[in-house]
């Protein structure tokens, strides 16, 4: 393997790493907070009500799906 191919391949696994890390349920949903926010383009009072929400409900379910995931509990 020479030397541009092995640094592409590491350039991958870093940001693979740095986007996805321990929990790729957070890159779901950031790029789906971040998809609605383009879809509701020119919406500001849905925009300010279902972002917040949506961020919310993510970080809910994370949060029982950990409590589910733990030993001893």
């Amino acid at each position: 393997m020479n030397a541009a191919a092995r640094a592409l391949r590491v350039f991958g696994h870093f940001w693979w790493d740095f986007l996805v890390g321990d929990t790729p349920e957070f890159a779901l949903a950031t790029g789906a907070i971040v998809g609605l926010a383009f879809l509701l383009t020119g919406e500001r009072t849905a925009g300010a009500i279902l972002l917040p929400l949506t961020a919310a409900a993510f970080l809910l379910v994370s949060t029982y799906r950990g409590r589910r995931r733990a030993p001893g509990e």
